[in-house]
């Protein structure tokens, strides 16, 4: 768990640091794309999605899986999982169709 925890911090203390880095004054003109905002809102909105797919694809397996493995211990009760199984894969599903309307939005704003 330890070693877990330092690899997930060593991969996102880059990320977190940086931003700093490449923040800057808002001038009293501002214009919607001025410098490079457009290209950090465009890598931001791929990485979310990123993200969320990677989330969703992990959460939808293991509720599969555990659905599965009822399932196949106990095969009269099929349809009373699956049923809730399915509700499950929705829910998961839509967060990740929240993520893609929010880079959406993240992009329109460019």
């Amino acid at each position: 768990m330890k070693k877990g925890f330092v690899r997930l911090a060593g991969l996102l203390a880059p990320t977190l640091i940086t931003a700093a880095a490449f923040a800057e004054e808002v001038a009293s003109t501002h214009t919607a794309a001025s410098g490079n905002t457009g290209f950090a809102l465009a890598i931001a909105a791929g990485f979310a999605i990123g993200v969320a797919a990677l989330g969703g694809a992990l959460g939808q397996g293991r509720a599969a899986t555990a659905a599965l493995e009822g399932i196949a211990r106990n095969p009269d009760a099929a349809a009373k999982i699956q049923t809730p199984m399915i509700i499950a894969l929705a829910l998961i599903e839509s967060l990740v169709i929240y993520a893609l309307v929010i880079a959406f939005l993240l992009m329109g704003k460019i």
